[in-house]
């Protein structure tokens, strides 16, 4: 597979009939220690609870807090809360 002058490549047609990928759907490409993977974000459609299952399934262990507690990944996203009092 060659990659273009724009950074572009083709998806084989036997890759994206059997992920489902057609046009409107959303790929990522994730890099990890053996290299990168194509992710499907989405095809456009979940069309049954077995769709969603997967899907959910598929966005397991995407995300990479580093270590934070979902109270510090929150104030690191959205900043201090001005609310609040001093903890």
């Amino acid at each position: 597979m060659r990659v273009t002058e724009k950074g572009q490549v083709t998806i084989p047609k036997e890759i994206r009939d059997r992920l489902n990928i057609g046009p409107g759907s959303e790929v990522d490409f994730v890099a990890d220690d053996k290299g990168a993977r194509l992710v499907v974000v989405s095809t456009g459609k979940i069309e049954s609870a077995e769709d969603f299952e997967a899907w959910l399934k598929s966005r397991s262990g995407m995300f990479d807090t580093d270590g934070m507690t979902t109270d510090e990944f929150m104030e690191w996203l959205r900043g201090p809360r001005d609310d609040l009092g001093p903890r």
